[in-house]
């Protein structure tokens, strides 16, 4: 790493005090372990309870800062490069962190008041008899020093100025880390790092997971400034703040046409892991074709299927037993058509209207699809007390089951058997199970030429 050219000797004398360098060489530790408090309880900019690497440096630079101008004391020959390339990368790291020159300066001109109270205490404690001429020449001579050390971290800070955004996308990318760490950060950890990167938290946040639509990495989405990206990432995401407010899910759509992505539950700054987790987990769903991949797709429209599919192992037995007469139907696609109208009737009390207009199909065809669950599974879909757990397990096996892209598979659909054991007469009432059976041509006729479903 180069170096800045020094202003040359500047002190006021021309051969140095040794006496009195050596008796402040001692003082050196305490007197900036003094000064490093001094800066710690004036400016909390600089206190980091979580960076012991910060403060390592902050104490290095300045005892590096007064152990040398005790060296100038000396000698004011003595090099000044090392000190002033140090000051320089301080100056150039400040930049890169997105702050301005003044909170250094603030610091070390508050370290120069303690530095001087404590060099002089040092001085004539050591040394009673210095002349007040060496002794005023010796505090004078800190102000030139300063200006020294000022002007090397200005340099500095104008070269880091010109990489700003790059150190800025660093501790985005840093906070995006903290942000979904587990066990998850603390609020005054993530204000501390959401100040070096430039971000205001929202009073909510949540992340949205991401993957791309077809083989290729989409361009960069034209996000706004206070939206954190992790694309860079193996699983792509994004943390968004105010989710539900005016416009953000419009503009999150049109942004992400390129991607699936899926928006995980809103809430604080420090429950965004699990806000990830679960859009992560849908996500998957959704690649599976078990989830809808349009558009920008919210889990909290989709928690029964993905807390169900949370246990799947425990649901995945239950199903298996409970959906048994679906094997009965030798097409896979009509296995899962006759599933998803039985949710539908589940969720809609049976009522034929409301059904056909959930799944997009004609009623005559719901009532058709009803009467071939009933003699599936008998009169248990009607039962309130297998309600829930029919629901359950329907949409784990449709999750288990997406559908099929070709639908190659397929099979028209026919008309159940003619019941003859009086079971139809037999069955209780259900709400709006559809136009009643009046006559079997018009079985027929909805058997042979069903509406499309």
């Amino acid at each position: 790493m180069g170096t800045l050219a020094t202003a040359g000797p500047f002190l006021p004398w021309p051969d140095g005090h040794r006496a009195t360098a050596d008796a402040l060489r001692a003082s050196v530790p305490s007197i900036a372990e003094e000064t490093v408090l001094d800066i710690r309880r004036e400016l909390p900019e600089y206190v980091r309870p979580h960076d012991a690497r910060y403060a390592a440096t902050l104490e290095l630079g300045v005892r590096y800062a007064i152990g040398q101008f005790v060296e100038l004391v000396n000698d004011p020959s003595a090099p000044t490069d090392e000190v002033v390339a140090f000051f320089r990368d301080v100056g150039y790291g400040e930049a890169l962190e997105g702050r301005s020159l003044e909170p250094l300066r603030l610091a070390v001109r508050r370290g120069a008041k303690t530095a001087v109270r404590r060099l002089s205490e040092a001085a004539s404690g050591r040394e009673p008899d210095l002349p007040s001429p060496v002794y005023s020449q010796v505090i004078d001579a800190i102000f030139p020093y300063l200006d020294l050390l000022d002007a090397a971290a200005a340099r500095g800070h104008a070269e880091g100025e010109a990489r700003t955004e790059h150190g800025l996308r660093r501790h985005r990318r840093l906070l995006l880390d903290l942000l979904i760490a587990d066990p998850p950060p603390t609020e005054r950890s993530v204000r501390a790092q959401a100040r070096w990167a430039g971000w205001h938290p929202a009073r909510t946040v949540a992340a949205v997971a991401l993957h791309p639509r077809g083989d290729r990495t989409p361009a960069t989405p034209p996000l706004g400034p206070d939206v954190l990206d992790g694309l860079h990432l193996n699983q792509p995401c994004l943390i968004v703040p105010d989710p539900e407010g005016p416009g953000r899910r419009q503009a999150l759509e049109a942004a992400l046409r390129g991607w699936i992505a899926v928006l995980g539950p809103a809430g604080a700054v420090t429950e965004l892991g699990p806000s990830l987790r679960w859009a992560r987990h849908a996500l998957s769903l959704a690649r599976r074709g078990a989830l809808p991949s349009d558009g920008l797709l919210d889990v909290a429209d989709h928690m029964p299927t993905l807390v169900i599919t949370q246990g799947h192992d425990l649901v995945g037995r239950v199903a298996a037993r409970r959906l048994a007469p679906l094997e009965r139907v030798r097409s896979r696609q009509r296995r899962r058509l006759l599933a998803e109208t039985l949710v539908a009737c589940l969720e809609c009390g049976f009522n034929s209207a409301r059904v056909a207009e959930r799944v997009h199909l004609h009623p005559q065809t719901v009532r058709y699809r009803l009467r071939t669950l009933e003699d599936l599974f008998g009169q248990v879909i009607y039962d309130p007390a297998h309600s829930l757990e029919l629901q359950m397990v329907l949409r784990a096996w449709l999750a288990d089951n997406p559908a099929s892209e070709s639908g190659q598979d397929a099979a028209p659909e026919t008309a159940a058997p003619a019941r003859t054991d009086g079971a139809a007469a037999s069955r209780p009432s259900a709400p709006d199970r559809g136009a009643q059976r009046t006559s079997t041509a018009a079985s027929t006729a909805d058997a042979t030429s069903p509406p499309a479903g």
